[in-house]
């Protein structure tokens, strides 16, 4: 299987709900790392996974509509605990259907999986993993 990644960034606040979240059931901020891991099992006609340029590009579209938000005011998000977890997965599905629609152009229709890793700091980071 190859694969390639690409990186942004996002800043975003939030709070949690539940007694397990101690102190982060206040108001808080986030700054991941971003990194989207495209794989296929054979390389297009041009030898590449997937065009880098659109992959980063679509990458930074999908976290520019999350970056520099509150997620509790997000109508997306009502009543969620927007967890590292679950931020990789929202990121994963929206470039999913950037895929299937064609952003990323036509051999991008190659591509059988993605993974989205969320990095909160040099020491923990969540991913979401799937296929296309």
């Amino acid at each position: 299987m190859f694969s390639i990644t690409v990186r942004d960034h996002i800043m975003i606040a939030h709070s949690f709900h539940g007694e397990v979240f101690g102190p982060a059931q206040r108001l808080h901020g986030a700054t991941f790392l971003v990194d989207a891991t495209f794989r296929r099992e054979q390389l297009d006609e041009d030898n590449l996974v997937v065009d880098i340029g659109l992959a980063t590009q679509e990458l930074g579209a999908v976290v520019g509509e999350l970056n520099y938000r509150n997620l509790d005011n997000e109508p997306d998000f009502a009543g969620t605990n927007t967890s590292t977890e679950f931020l990789a997965k929202v990121v994963a599905d929206r470039l999913a259907e950037r895929i299937h629609k064609g952003a990323l152009g036509e051999n991008a229709k190659g591509i059988k999986g993605l993974t989205v890793t969320l990095h909160e700091s040099h020491i923990a980071w969540a991913s979401y993993e799937r296929e296309l």
